[in-house]
């Protein structure tokens, strides 16, 4: 009689992991998915003006990015409190500015040279001196076609 005893400790049964694969590969491609690398980070106080005939760029990788106005107040201490410009993640100088559009126009395919747009994104508290020696600037590097960013929005507000 000892062949038809009944198990008395059965236990819980082993968790098949036959779709872990499948449930690591989901997490992963949604990763992939919803990450957005960052450009830059600011290091300037960027408060934009505002414009009510606006037009958006179609095509980001034919733009330059240049960034100006006060340094955030951590950077102050470092810096100091007068306007600055920021080209990709570090302050410089106007000086500055040929090397990086030399640069950038190294790194972009030599066919898009002749259609590559510089994007001034400058704080609306920023003095014009410091905008008229960024044009001067891009003047003496043949980079004439230039872009303000802007928000939309009621000049006068």
């Amino acid at each position: 009689m000892s062949k038809f005893k009944k198990k008395k400790d059965g236990g819980t049964p082993a968790i098949s992991t036959a779709s872990l694969p499948d449930i690591v590969f989901m997490l992963l491609f949604f990763f992939m998915v919803a990450t957005v690398m960052k450009d830059n980070d600011l290091k300037i106080q960027n408060n934009l003006p505002k414009a009510d005939q606006v037009t958006k760029l179609e095509k980001k990788d034919r733009v330059i990015f240049i960034f100006a106005g006060k340094p955030h107040q951590k950077y102050q201490k470092q810096y100091g409190e007068g306007a600055r410009i920021q080209l990709n993640d570090r302050l410089s100088a106007v000086s500055d500015i040929r090397n990086f559009i030399l640069a950038e126009r190294a790194a972009r395919d030599p066919e898009l040279e002749k259609v590559l747009t510089t994007s001034l994104k400058i704080d609306k508290d920023a003095k014009m001196g410091l905008v008229g020696e960024i044009k001067q600037e891009l003047r003496k590097m043949d980079a004439l076609k230039i872009n303000y960013t802007t928000t939309k929005g009621s000049v006068l507000d």
